[in-house]
């Protein structure tokens, strides 16, 4: 057996990729647009490991989609925590969980998944401001 991927539905491709790319340093891999189902299915993966990726669905016909805090949440590995936060926080996304620990932190994607960011290696020196901050929202 082998893991192959985690699907994710989306409402905006646009606003999803600059979350997934542009925050957190996703690449895409492969796109498919299935006109006679009506949906896109855009592939993503961390820099350097295809081991595991994130299949991102958009149908185009619009949905509601609830219960994202029961999905669980994806998780990613950062070489470093707070300079991800810091890089995240200022494309205006907000931090649900800080990282006051130097280790985790947790962010929500725009559709609501929650992404859990994880310090590569040992916790990180406990710092300002993260050391500080409240939790915000649920993550």
């Amino acid at each position: 057996m082998k893991y192959l991927h985690t699907m994710v539905r989306v409402t905006n491709v646009e606003e999803s990729l600059k979350f997934y790319c542009e925050g957190l340093g996703l690449e895409e891999t492969r796109r498919h647009d299935h006109e006679k189902g009506r949906f896109t299915l855009i592939f993503l993966k961390a820099p350097g490991d295809a081991s595991g990726e994130i299949e991102l669905t958009h149908n185009w016909d619009p949905e509601t989609y609830s219960g994202g805090r029961n999905f669980g949440h994806l998780a990613y590995s950062v070489k470093n925590i707070y300079d991800t936060c810091q890089h995240l926080s200022d494309m205006g996304i907000i931090i649900n969980r800080p990282p006051r620990d130097g280790r985790m932190a947790f962010v929500r994607s725009p559709d609501g998944i929650s992404i859990e960011l994880l310090q590569e290696g040992e916790a990180l020196p406990v710092a300002e401001p993260w050391a500080s901050m409240q939790n915000t929202g649920e993550w």
